[in-house]
């Protein structure tokens, strides 16, 4: 029969990973590749001539193809039908406005290559981070506007992931104009969110859940929030009845916005003090501006690449082991990585070097728990990137 769309061929043996679902089509793993506009949709099929998936095409990608559907038919109706999916899960978890800020669709984590979705109170943030979802832009908004109906939808694609697939970064309002500046609620802690400008929008959605348990744990304690950017963890403790937190990060802009939430939410002058330097560099002060006892480590990705693996386990190592070296007994620590390239048991082995060279006893109290608008696709592990330990320090 023939297709409705250009036909990519894979090379023999090289079809297992879509027939297990996973959504991404590597350059070495084709052996023909079809006549077909970049960013168009192709169908995929193996050596014999059987159907795998429709995906995205972009051949001047490493990943040339991204999987947008399994089943025969029409791909943008599967499309079509996963964010309809995802956006009824998010409402079957934020229904009751106690939180207006979360994700809508979690590009492959709901099986989407290439689509983010951010919901800032009624206002909608995308993300296109493939050359085939670019394309298909007009067509997204249309499909949000139905299944969603916003009153406005923001484009915010600036990533590096868009410079894989050879596109520049886009911003800008792509249906209704709302304001840049929107008010958010995350359990009773207000945020201001700049939709326009700058590489992130500010709030970090996947680590809510951590966030909360810092809240839990904060009452009494006296906190350090290292890479704060703007703050979430910081009026996590506040609001927890923290005595007082401290906000390290280089990015001074980030830090006024910090400043910026601390008196939206009430908080003093002399609860919540920023600091704009190099978080290694705050920790290697002698001695540190006050004695902290609940430390927060939520760096950067220090692995963006599998070349980057030994320097970021010595920069992760190192990280811990200053601060553990900070702590007094019966302190927390909490340390995240949101780096793939790391995965838990690597991660966990850095923190295990850093307590032996700090010579301190420390034992695990929690791992991460995962935000339930960012999931990780079973069939797509890479959506399972982020990891963090609560640890106890003595």
């Amino acid at each position: 029969m023939a297709s409705l769309y250009p036909v990519l061929t894979l090379k023999p043996d090289k079809a297992i990973h879509l027939k297990n679902r996973h959504h991404a089509i590597f350059k070495n793993a084709v052996a023909f590749f079809p006549d077909a506009p970049n960013g168009s949709i192709v169908e995929v099929r193996d050596e014999t001539g059987a159907f795998l998936c429709y995906a995205t095409y972009n051949p001047r990608a490493y990943i040339c193809g991204r999987a947008i559907a399994f089943e025969e038919g029409d791909p943008l109706q599967t499309i079509k039908k996963n964010i309809r999916r995802s956006v009824e899960m998010r409402r079957s978890f934020f229904n009751s406005g106690d939180v207006t800020a979360f994700r809508l669709v979690n590009a492959e984590g709901d099986g989407i290559p290439g689509l983010i979705v951010d919901a800032y109170g009624d206002t909608l943030v995308i993300q296109l981070t493939t050359l085939g979802m670019d394309r298909l832009r007009e067509w997204v908004v249309n499909v949000l506007g139905e299944l969603v109906n916003p009153k406005a939808i923001f484009e915010k694609s600036t990533g590096a992931a868009r410079k894989k697939e050879g596109l520049e970064g886009k911003e800008g309002w792509l249906r209704g104009k709302g304001d840049a500046h929107v008010e958010v609620v995350e359990r009773g802690i207000k945020y201001l969110i700049d939709l326009e400008g700058g590489q992130k929008t500010g709030l970090f959605l996947d680590q809510r859940e951590m966030r909360s348990m810092v809240r839990q744990l904060a009452p009494g304690r006296t906190v350090l929030d290292c890479f704060s950017y703007v703050g979430g963890f910081s009026m996590s403790a506040l609001a927890g009845g923290a005595v007082a937190t401290d906000a390290v990060d280089y990015d001074g802009a980030a830090l006024e916005r910090a400043k910026g939430h601390a008196k939206l939410n009430g908080f003093s002058e002399d609860q919540f003090v920023t600091y704009q330097q190099d978080a290694f560099d705050f920790l290697r002060r002698k001695p540190l501006p006050r004695p902290y006892d609940f430390i927060i480590l939520d760096p950067p990705a220090f692995a963006k690449r599998s070349s980057d693996i030994e320097p970021a386990k010595g920069a992760y190592t190192d990280l811990n082991r200053m601060a553990m070296q900070a702590l007094p007994s019966g302190s927390l620590l909490l340390t995240c990585s949101c780096s793939y390239q790391m995965d838990p048991q690597l991660f966990q082995t850095c923190v295990f070097h850093a307590a032996r060279q700090a010579d301190r006893t420390v034992k695990i109290l929690q791992k991460h728990h995962q935000a339930y608008d960012h999931p990780v696709n079973i069939y797509h592990p890479e959506t399972d990137y982020l990891k963090s330990l609560l640890l106890w320090v003595e």
